[in-house]
């Protein structure tokens, strides 16, 4: 198994696209200059509050381990601000008093508590159109189609808003392993999987090596649940940022609910080794995405 160099560790790699990422969107704001203040204030509060940026990183590194070139990096470049647009519009909503009703979010308060229900609600609208726009503005044109298809069905009914659904539907009641890896493919796994078929799309993917991070991204999509769902029970406020242990007093059904802390912790493992032996006909080509897969697992926020 080929092995990350220290120029391209996971850390190392979130920074170098998150920098990349925050400078383009400083762009893309301008472009709303006849916007409500208060509204784009809102937007920006919660776009660059950082984070992880993971899933921008997986399109950015699944284009270049399938060879994208210049104007395919331009193209998955619009497809990771997108990406990140959709998931940043899931956790202000999330946050809302009407679901999760939280008061941290990476760190500081969230934008509801800044901003009020209302703004935030209108803001996390704003950026899902943000995301479809910037796609059909800055993407190259023969890709743009396959793009927006990509994000709307991760993120629609079938996709992140569905899995949402079948979470707040199964509260305080029993799932087995099979409705709760279903639950969380569509809440958490489709972008993760997006994003990885997003950046091999923008490149000109050929079907192998589409059809190679697609199941890199299932496999990856499961176990950062899996893990998840073990750093709400272990972790503390201050080391994720964000509340922990309110799965529990939620009743939500988790990994280490159904299987224990330990058989979680292994079963992350065996998902980690599956999406990184999905990779193997990379090469080195793909030791980004290998190192991005390691972090998912061993990260401790």
């Amino acid at each position: 198994m080929s092995q990350a160099t220290p120029s391209r560790d996971a850390l190392g790699i979130l920074q170098k696209d998150s920098q990349r990422l925050v400078d383009y969107f400083k762009q893309i704001l301008s472009r709303y200059a006849d916007a409500p203040a208060r509204l784009m204030e809102s937007i920006e509060y919660s776009l660059m509050a950082g984070g992880k940026r993971l899933r921008p990183a997986l399109v950015l590194e699944c284009c270049r381990a399938c060879g994208g070139d210049g104007q395919s990096q331009t193209s998955a470049l619009a497809s990771a601000a997108a990406m990140e647009l959709i998931h940043t519009f899931s956790l202000v909503h999330d946050d809302l008093p009407a679901m999760d009703n939280d008061d941290l979010r990476r760190g500081r308060p969230t934008n509801h508590k800044v901003f009020g229900d209302a703004m935030a609600i209108l803001a996390g609208d704003a950026m899902t159109t943000m995301a479809f726009q910037i796609l059909a503005t800055d993407a190259a044109a023969h890709v743009v189609g396959a793009l927006v298809q990509e994000l709307a069905s991760a993120s629609g009914p079938e996709g992140m808003i569905g899995g949402q659904v079948l979470d707040m539907e199964g509260e305080n009641v029993s799932l087995s392993l099979e409705q709760l890896q279903r639950l969380h493919r569509m809440k958490t796994g489709a972008l993760l999987k997006a994003s990885c078929r997003m950046g091999a799309l923008a490149a000109g993917a050929t079907a192998a090596q589409l059809a190679a991070v697609s199941d890199y991204g299932r496999h990856l999509g499961l176990a950062f649940q899996i893990v998840d769902d073990v750093l709400d029970v272990t972790s503390t406020p201050q080391q994720m940022g964000k509340a922990t242990g309110k799965d529990a007093a939620k009743g939500k059904n988790t990994y280490p609910v159904l299987m224990g802390l330990d058989p979680s912790r292994r079963e992350a493992a065996v998902q980690l080794q599956a999406g990184i032996q999905s990779l193997a006909s990379f090469g080195a080509s793909a030791d980004g995405l290998r190192a991005l897969a390691r972090f998912v697992v061993e990260r401790e926020n």
